[in-house]
């Protein structure tokens, strides 16, 4: 949970009432998340899809999904493409940056953060919200690959964790589905998370 000191500390330095609602915390729902970037690079790297999917209890809400282009300021190169398969035709329409990132906010609302390697993903998004709200996102963070790498330690205390997605993916069962696709991706981290939320590990 948010700490009262930090929520007073958080609510003293937004700057616009309409992201009030990132401290209002949502704990009967989670919000998967995943961004697509045109650089592995947190510095510099530019949004160019975001996907965001609910978790409620053991279900994961894909018919209100959230999927958004973003038109980035440089157009992403070759070596980014051939990751993401979008070229820059593919997201000159799509919406400005903080456009984009005001939605997903009001997708987000207080909700808790899931994702795989989210740490990456919030970074990328902080450079846009702190402009924005004056804040960075103050949602409670659940890293899949570390409930993997604790329910694996927990089975054999001595193992060599091998946190590859793919890994994850085979290991626990779910489907697999097509990879550096936003709202796929944000799919599987919610499915990951549900079933290790199955074995204890939620």
């Amino acid at each position: 949970m948010i700490g009262a000191l930090k929520k007073q500390w958080a609510a003293h330095r937004l700057k616009d009432p309409r992201f009030a609602m990132l401290l209002q915390e949502q704990n009967e729902e989670l919000v998967s998340v995943d961004c697509e970037t045109t650089s592995l690079n947190v510095r510099d790297a530019e949004l160019l899809s975001i996907g965001a999917v609910k978790i409620r209890g053991q279900r994961i809400l894909s018919s209100e999904a959230f999927y958004v282009l973003v038109r980035p300021e440089r157009k992403p190169d070759a070596g980014s493409v051939r990751i993401h398969g979008l070229r820059p035709r593919d997201v000159s329409d799509g919406l400005a940056p903080q456009e984009a990132v005001t939605r997903l906010l009001d997708f987000i609302g207080g909700r808790p953060l899931v994702g795989y390697y989210l740490e990456y993903d919030v970074a990328i998004l902080n450079k846009y919200v702190q402009p924005l709200a004056g804040i960075k996102l103050p949602n409670r963070q659940i890293e899949v690959s570390g409930r993997y790498y604790d329910y694996k330690l927990r089975q054999n205390p001595d193992s060599n964790v091998d946190l590859r997605l793919a890994t994850l993916v085979d290991d626990l069962r779910v489907p697999a589905l097509p990879r550096h696709d936003a709202l796929n991706d944000a799919i599987t981290a919610s499915m990951l998370y549900l079933a290790l939320k199955k074995r204890g590990f939620g």
